[in-house]
């Protein structure tokens, strides 16, 4: 498995992803969150 495909295990660090906001800007994770704990939710959109 090559490293941006590597399964996360408990007590993994949580892997940096940018996915798109709302407002047309991007979002960098964990970089962009304000403490140590968040709540991500995946909308899919209409069907």
């Amino acid at each position: 498995m090559t490293e941006s495909t590597k399964q996360v295990v408990p007590n993994d660090p949580f892997p940096t992803i940018t996915g798109m906001a709302t407002d047309g800007g991007t979002v960098t994770l964990p970089d962009d969150t304000d403490g140590s704990w968040s709540v991500l939710l995946f909308y899919r959109g209409h069907w």
